[in-house]
């Protein structure tokens, strides 16, 4: 496994994301705690989850899963940088929800509590507050981390001036400001290339994208779907859509050798700015078939091959001015 920074920090982080997203929803608790500790072995020490995750209001099942995988001891806390997240409501009363420096403080307790530790590594804001001043929001993750409570601070799903304002802020509060930002990029989505990837670099802002295979799009859904494996909903409105570069890069794919969805996340490890792509394991195999993507180089013939059937942007205003 390699390590990385996470954006100008010294923390040092793989270069895939262990994201934990669907434990507790689609993946057993069993299951998951095997799976936390197969990443281990592989030397994934990057694991993400967010307080809403387990989609029952208020209960924070994924982070009590994780926690509970804390608890089993064998340095499992200590090998993992746990990375989280709170924005989204955890209750019908006021100050539930959102980044206010109340919800800050409650929500943060509160993640601590369900994951059995007294610090979190990376604590996101998981969207953009635009009713919370960046003031706010700074003095009240200054005060968690001049408690130990939190290390870093990262964001997640801002647009590039808000990470410009953001790391402004903190500037004139002489905080460290934000070192992540987890953001929507993949080969069907490259829209952060205008900005977000701009003010990433620019400020020292690890990008860590999050649904690398487009909802499973990228992860060679035509070959599923020829051996009579059934779309969602989703995949199958998507496919309309892109259906001819979708055939295009399972062709291109097939001329490597290599698996789509391995691929695609091989493509966001060659991109700049891009510390670790967020991967989404629901079984065991799939956790193991990523790393895959680590031993794939792809040289400049197959970047520009895969930015033709994928066009991308140039940064802004270049994109769209002269």
């Amino acid at each position: 496994m390699d390590y990385v920074n996470l954006g100008r920090s010294g923390l040092s982080v793989s270069r895939l994301c262990l994201g934990t997203m669907n434990f507790g929803r689609e993946t057993s608790e069993e299951d998951s705690h095997t799976i936390m500790d197969r990443a281990l072995d592989l030397g994934i020490n990057f694991f993400d989850t967010a307080n809403v995750y387990g989609w029952k209001k208020g209960e924070g099942v994924t982070e009590q899963i994780i926690g509970r995988w804390f608890a089993k001891g064998g340095a499992r806390r200590e090998k993992t940088v746990i990375a989280t997240k709170l924005y989204g409501s955890m209750g019908d009363w006021p100050n539930e929800n959102l980044l206010s420096a109340l919800n800050i403080r409650r929500a943060c307790d509160a993640s601590l509590k369900r994951l059995h530790t007294d610090y979190i590594d990376v604590y996101q804001a998981h969207h953009i507050d635009r009713s919370t001043p960046f003031e706010e929001f700074w003095e009240a993750m200054d005060v968690l981390r001049q408690q130990g409570k939190i290390l870093y601070v990262g964001s997640s799903n801002f647009a590039g001036w808000h990470i410009v304002k953001a790391q402004e802020s903190a500037r004139r509060r002489h905080s460290f400001g934000l070192v992540s930002e987890q953001t929507h990029y993949n080969l069907i989505v490259r829209a952060p290339e205008l900005e977000v990837i701009p003010a990433c670099e620019d400020y020292g802002v690890g990008l860590i994208p999050w649904s690398p295979l487009a909802g499973g799009l990228l992860g060679g859904v035509l070959r599923k779907t020829d051996k009579g494996r059934s779309a969602s909903e989703f995949i199958t409105k998507e496919l309309e859509k892109h259906r001819d570069k979708i055939e295009l890069y399972e062709a291109f794919c097939d001329e490597l050798g290599e698996d789509p969805a391995h691929v695609g996340l091989a493509w966001l490890l060659h991109q700049r700015a891009v510390t670790a792509p967020i991967i989404g394991p629901r079984t065991l195999d799939q956790l193991e078939g990523s790393l895959r993507a680590l031993k794939i180089t792809l040289d400049d013939g197959a970047l520009t091959r895969i930015d033709e059937i994928f066009p991308g942007y140039k940064t802004a205003p270049e994109a769209y001015a002269w």
